[in-house]
């Protein structure tokens, strides 16, 4: 009985894993993580977001099976939507520290030059665009990734974090890009909302 108990609340809380996920799908933007995350919908690659959910969902099943006195099943459901979302939301930050691991890896390794003669040197992979010279010093106003191309679904090349003061080569004309240096080599590409120059810092002194 204790074992046909136990895979009863197991196979309730996969059924739930996967109503939960089904919701998560329907409501998550794509390529967004949500406010709560869901099942699905992590930012950053990889699949520990799905195992987790997988694994909280039976976890959290089981606990809830075992606490709720009688209405067990009511009690697997609820612990396996809860388990699911607290195991999903562990995964999908694991998959952020990879991430943020590999770029700052990434960093660390000189990047190989790719002069070009219409336009500042850019690292290895980062597109070039019309540009509007700036040479001049910024900071980022929050944490905010640095993309190959002045596109917002671009490929992810580094992260500048809030506060931090950075080389402003050039602006991509027709756009508020603004291309980011590093020793006079463009790396990566970030939105002007998310910027200041050194003028605007000290502006309100």
């Amino acid at each position: 009985m204790r074992t046909f108990t136990t895979h009863r609340a197991a196979g309730a809380a996969f059924a739930a894993l996967l109503t939960t996920a089904g919701l998560a799908a329907a409501v998550s933007p794509a390529h967004a993580d949500p406010l709560i995350p869901g099942v699905t919908g992590c930012a950053a690659p990889g699949g520990k977001q799905a195992g987790g959910a997988m694994l909280g969902a039976v976890a959290g099943g089981l606990l809830g099976n075992s606490v709720s006195g009688h209405n067990r099943t009511t009690g697997t459901l609820v612990g396996a939507a809860v388990g699911a979302a607290a195991g999903s939301a562990v995964g999908c930050q694991i998959q952020h520290n990879e991430e943020d691991r590999a770029a700052a890896a990434n960093d660390q390794v000189e990047a190989p030059r790719d002069y070009r003669r219409d336009g500042p040197p850019l690292s290895r992979g980062v597109a070039p665009a019309s540009y509007k010279r700036l040479d001049s010093a910024m900071f980022a106003t929050k944490t905010v990734n640095l993309r190959a191309a002045p596109d917002q679904d671009s490929r992810r090349v580094g992260k500048l974090h809030r506060g931090e003061r950075f080389e402003a080569l050039a602006q991509v004309r027709d756009t508020d890009w603004i291309l980011v240096g590093r020793d006079g080599v463009g790396v990566g590409y970030v939105q002007g909302y998310y910027t200041r120059t050194d003028s605007d810092r000290y502006a309100s002194y």
